[in-house]
């Protein structure tokens, strides 16, 4: 089964998650990169989804999306988020 793991940062803090369908949010199995200045490197991320029980699917690649915090708002803070699509490390739902 394929899900979409995301990365984003809120307040100085990187965190990623991997958003399961038919689970609630507080579910979803995440990783807090800590307070750091710059995104986590790729292998960072690959590692962090590894301790999470997942792997990218063949040829994915991070797509990263900016986003207004207050939707229509052009003076609002701007945010990054990025998403690729990943599986469980042994096939199955984690």
């Amino acid at each position: 089964m394929v899900h979409t793991a995301q990365i984003s940062n809120r307040a100085g803090r990187w965190r990623l998650y991997v958003a399961l369908t038919g689970v609630p949010v507080s579910e979803w199995p995440e990783h807090d990169f800590g307070p750091t200045a710059t995104a986590p490197t790729v292998a960072d991320r690959s590692r962090a989804l590894a301790a999470l029980g997942f792997v990218f699917i063949d040829g994915a690649e991070w797509e990263w999306t900016e986003y207004r915090e207050t939707h229509g708002d052009d003076t609002a803070p701007v945010r990054l988020l990025a998403s690729i699509q990943v599986r469980s490390r042994n096939g199955g739902q984690p």
